[in-house]
């Protein structure tokens, strides 16, 4: 199956993620995979949803893992109609306002945890993009970030904000000697770039550090710079292309998420004229 994912040009997390799944599946029934059917994945389905509680896209993932196995490494026929997908739900993600962005900010507990924080949310970037960030990717001439390998195994360039560049360049004078090549190196090794992990950990700990209440993670940074560009007036297919979105209808959530535009939007009840005297009780 690794050999599969890796023909196909797979990302990291994906194939990972996707051996996990399969290692899971054969787990749970204590047999090896290609001895299970689509009977035993209904079955595996439903302790997903009953007894592990995970959200219907989490199971997709994971029948996503299985059907990749079965069709691609076994060569085996995939019924939908035995197993069925999930019906996707679709929530509306945490936003911070740019005064709590501020605020886990300055909440940081290291000038090195600041710095991604202020990485990912001057850039949009995913983690796992962020991680992988190369001291050359910084172009400071034309003021740009080079991301590159991102989802879908595809590059782009972000802008690359003064305010950020001016932080990174002390940043880097003191961990240029750990690594050349990555701009945020392991602590624990030079070749290697720094874990995604480590990133959580940073915003969790900067959001119970500034008082927030909301659930912090590195993805919200990057729903926060979309939703305050678009706030900001930067048309939306500008920001599908600053975020590597394939398609322009996942970039159209942040028109819901914009709460600028949402205030200035009038509602009709505000329009009528209404009598302020209740009704006469009969």
């Amino acid at each position: 199956m690794l050999e599969e994912l890796q023909l196909r040009n797979y990302a990291q997390n994906t194939t990972r993620h996707y051996l996990r799944a399969v290692e899971d599946f054969a787990r749970h029934f204590n047999c090896s995979p290609d001895r299970l059917g689509p009977r035993h994945i209904r079955e595996y389905q439903a302790e997903l949803f009953k007894k592990r509680k995970l959200s219907a896209n989490s199971v997709g993932q994971h029948l996503a893992a299985l059907r990749f196995f079965y069709i691609k490494t076994l060569r085996k026929a995939w019924s939908l109609a035995e197993t069925p997908y999930p019906k996707k739900t679709r929530r509306l993600p945490t936003i911070l306002s740019r005064e709590e962005v501020a605020q886990l900010l300055q909440a940081a507990r290291t000038p090195g945890e600041r710095i991604l924080l202020m990485t990912l949310y001057a850039t949009g970037a995913r983690n796992s993009e962020l991680t992988h960030l190369k001291v050359s990717d910084i172009d400071s001439q034309r003021m740009v970030v080079h991301i590159r390998g991102g989802k879908g195994r595809k590059d782009r360039d972000v802008m690359l904000s003064a305010k950020l560049l001016a932080a990174l360049r002390p940043h880097w004078r003191y961990y240029h000697r750990k690594s050349s090549t990555w701009l945020f190196p392991s602590n624990f090794r030079k070749d290697r770039p720094i874990d995604t992990k480590t990133v959580w950990y940073a915003c969790q700990k900067s959001a119970q550090r500034a008082g927030l209440q909301k659930h912090v993670h590195p993805h919200t940074l990057r729903h926060c710079f979309a939703t305050h560009l678009y706030e900001a007036g930067t048309d939306l297919r500008a920001i599908q292309v600053l975020l590597g979105h394939e398609h322009l209808k996942d970039t159209l959530l942040y028109v819901h998420l914009a709460i600028q535009r949402l205030n200035s939007t009038a509602s009709p009840l505000d329009s009528l004229v209404l009598n302020d005297r209740p009704p006469d009780e009969k």
